[in-house]
């Protein structure tokens, strides 16, 4: 049992190390990035926020001066207020001033201040 299990460890550490190089090549070029990078950008651009701010305007109004809502139109509203907030999520955070992650190396003297 023991030789068994290190022999398979053997073999697949060796054809680990031989295919090291086809592994660490970059995965780019998959047919469905383009799609999904245009859909992104569909959701993320100026038409998406004037649809968000105008969904997010109307539920709030239908909430605040809708006055009696069956619980199906309540629930409605909601999610068009939440699908409002999802597809303006980037422009809020874009609002508070966050464009992505921010790197940065500090001088070694920053550390004593």
């Amino acid at each position: 049992m023991l030789h068994r299990t290190l022999s398979i460890l053997v073999v697949s550490t060796t054809i680990f190390v031989a295919f090291e190089p086809a592994m660490a090549g970059g995965g780019g070029g998959l047919p469905w990035e383009a799609p999904l990078e245009q859909i992104q950008q569909s959701i993320t651009g100026p038409v998406a926020g004037a649809i968000a701010l105008a969904a997010v305007a109307i539920a709030g109004a239908m909430l605040i001066f809708g006055g009696e809502l069956n619980d199906f139109a309540r629930r409605l509203v909601f999610i068009v207020l939440v699908a409002g907030v999802l597809l303006g999520a980037a422009q809020i955070v874009s609002l508070f001033g966050a464009s992505g992650a921010a790197i940065v190396a500090l001088p070694a003297d920053a550390h004593s201040a």
